[in-house]
């Protein structure tokens, strides 16, 4: 018999499936549960109990980690329950939004649950290693509690706060960093390929430039906390300026100019707000104004 706590993992997606497998890897008694039941076989091979029903997984644990599609499929799986979550604490790493899941902490607390939040910033095959980053949010006391079998899930996790809602918006937050560092390494290469360059050539000077960067974010990070946006190494105005170069060879290669028209006019209403002499990040005060300003 294991002296571990037993867990719950419910959804077996290619996450849920990894969510398991780390558990059973640690040696935690591991109860799992799908829809499509065939899902679960490769798990039982591995001593997992598969559940007949979404109810006996939910009683069969403490803990209950939920990873399914969207927060519809949440409530879909476990309103029918009842009071069956008394005394549970449901992990629910489902993405959303933070509203979502501030409301489902309240669900889950009505029917005499605790409920963290969590979001994973990794890929399946991460998941029990080194490299998976999962973060929680929800009462510090009952993450407390089941550090030791999340930590099963991979040592680099992070309790956010009591805010159940800080998950979901770290989750977007680094989206939005992906898909911006993402976007503008594609258009870079849009443009360098009308002139032959190809992709393979660029992407090691990208990387190069990606670090660089990476490495400012820091800093940039205290002079938003301090709101005070010294002109270090360059100011705004002067990268409004370098900004319309881009635009114009986009135009000349005839490429989508779309992209950096958004970042010159960002820059413009810097400049129009009295920014021109700051450093870049004082853009930050654009994006923090509301869209219909």
């Amino acid at each position: 018999m294991s002296e571990r706590d037993p867990v719950t993992v419910i959804g077996l997606g290619l996450m849920g499936e990894a969510l398991a497998g780390a558990f059973l890897g640690a040696g935690h008694p591991t109860t799992v549960w799908n829809r499509t039941a065939a899902k679960a076989d490769r798990l039982r091979a591995q001593g997992a109990l598969v559940a007949d029903s979404v109810a006996d997984a939910v009683a069969a644990s403490p803990l209950v980690v939920v990873c399914v599609s969207d927060y519809t499929a949440v409530h879909g799986l476990l309103d029918p329950l009842g009071p069956v979550l008394y005394d549970r604490v449901l992990v629910n790493l489902t993405s959303g939004t933070s509203q979502s899941a501030r409301e489902t902490a309240g669900w889950v607390a009505e029917r005499g649950g605790t409920y963290l939040d969590g979001a994973i910033l990794a890929v399946p095959q991460a998941i029990g290693t080194a490299e998976a980053v999962i973060l929680f949010s929800g009462p510090r006391p009952a993450f407390d509690r089941h550090e030791p079998a999340l930590r099963s899930l991979g040592p680099g996790m992070t309790h956010l706060g009591d805010d159940h809602g800080l998950s979901s918006l770290y989750d977007v937050a680094v989206l939005s960093l992906m898909w911006n560092i993402l976007n503008g390494f594609l258009h870079g290469t849009a443009l360098l390929g009308a002139a032959g360059v190809p992709a393979t050539a660029f992407a090691p000077v990208a990387k190069t430039l990606i670090e660089t960067v990476a490495g400012w974010v820091t800093g940039y990070a205290g002079q938003i906390d301090d709101g005070a946006y010294p002109a270090l190494d360059s100011t705004i105005d002067t990268h409004l300026a370098a900004m319309e170069h881009l635009i114009d060879e986009s135009v000349a290669a005839r490429v989508d100019v779309e992209l950096p028209r958004f970042i010159e006019a960002l820059a413009a209403r810097a400049v129009a707000a009295g920014r021109g002499g700051d450093g870049y990040a004082a853009l930050i005060e654009q994006f923090r104004k509301p869209a219909e300003a």
